[in-house]
């Protein structure tokens, strides 16, 4: 008969007596998350929600004079309903500013996407030396304040101080006004193409390097090129990270304000209405219409949204099914 040392015995009996003793209840564990996610939500009620829901209340409202306007009963904000909608849609400048933001969007989210993904595709294919350097190169643009980068780019487009304009009379090719009507779309494009071009191809690249290489090895060994491979494994592999780069493209380009805003000075062919975000500033800082500029920021904001969940809805079962 053996006999169990009375210290052990004693331990026995206490995880037997207390076997939940060292265990976090279950209503703190499940409160956890939340703890943690408060921070982030109580930032985005104050910083973010709450804009959103004031500007839809501004945008329903309006003041109205009585006699001339003088004294303090005499300006009164009262409901307007949909009225403020309907003046902003029937609007002369707003229709005309849409369809700059939809020529603009044809020009910079296709050659965006298509250069970030050729970026990432040549420095996922390991054949340049300068690998480091390159993704370096290419995402540094991105990194430059797109205010900055709009007064650099202006003085490149300006004819009298261009080194550019040199270069292409002394070459004989001649010297386009950038900033002129007809080529004044494809220089705002160009800035925004030229500053997103490297964080969309960091996001591409990023899911590339995550392939398993097993895979590239098993085509090769079945003979398959390097565009092949390219085409039929990679591409598909990441179409979860194209879908997402286009939707951040998409809203970014509904968005644009800060490249025309910041050239309007350089060139007379952008009006302050040349986009339906400067159009808002127009009407809220120039005309002091705010109630005007909360509704336009209304149908913008559900503009954004319906194209965004609309393409989501279009593509998104194709693009995730491999990740269900």
């Amino acid at each position: 008969m053996t006999t169990v040392p009375a210290t052990e015995q004693v331990i026995a009996e206490r995880s037997v007596a207390t076997p939940a003793a060292g265990r976090p209840r279950r209503g703190r564990r499940a409160g956890t998350p939340y703890a943690f996610l408060a921070p982030a939500i109580v930032l985005f009620a104050a910083f973010l929600g709450a804009p959103i829901v004031y500007a839809a209340y501004l945008s329903l409202r309006k003041v109205q004079v009585k006699g001339l306007g003088l004294g303090s009963g005499a300006r009164s904000e009262v409901w307007a309903g949909v009225e403020n909608y309907v003046r902003s849609v029937t609007d002369a400048e707003f229709l005309p500013s849409v369809g700059r933001i939809g020529a603009y969007g044809l020009i910079v989210v296709p050659v965006m996407l298509g250069l970030a993904l050729l970026f990432a595709l040549l420095l996922d294919a390991g054949r340049t030396r300068v690998g480091g350097f390159a993704r370096t190169a290419i995402f540094l643009p991105y990194a430059v304040p797109a205010v900055v980068a709009s007064l650099l780019w202006g003085f490149l487009y300006l004819p009298r101080i261009s080194p550019l304009n040199d270069i292409l009379e002394g070459s004989g090719l001649g010297s386009p006004n950038l900033l002129g009507s007809s080529w004044i779309l494809y220089a705002v494009a160009n800035i925004a193409i030229w500053g997103g071009t490297g964080f969309n191809m960091i996001v591409l690249y990023t899911a590339l390097k995550a392939i398993p290489q097993d895979m590239y090895e098993a085509a090769r060994l079945d003979g398959a090129s390097e565009v092949q491979i390219a085409w039929r494994i990679k591409i598909p592999i990441i179409a979860p990270s194209l879908v997402m780069t286009f939707v951040f493209s998409l809203i970014a380009t509904l968005q644009v304000f800060a490249e025309p805003m910041t050239l309007r000075p350089l060139s007379n062919t952008i009006s302050a209405t040349w986009t339906p975000l400067m159009k808002v500033y127009r009407d809220a800082f120039i005309r002091n219409d705010i109630y005007s500029a909360a509704a336009t920021s209304v149908i913008i904001a559900v503009a954004t949204f319906a194209l965004s969940f609309g393409f989501l809805k279009l593509v998104g079962s194709r693009a995730f099914r491999q990740e269900d």
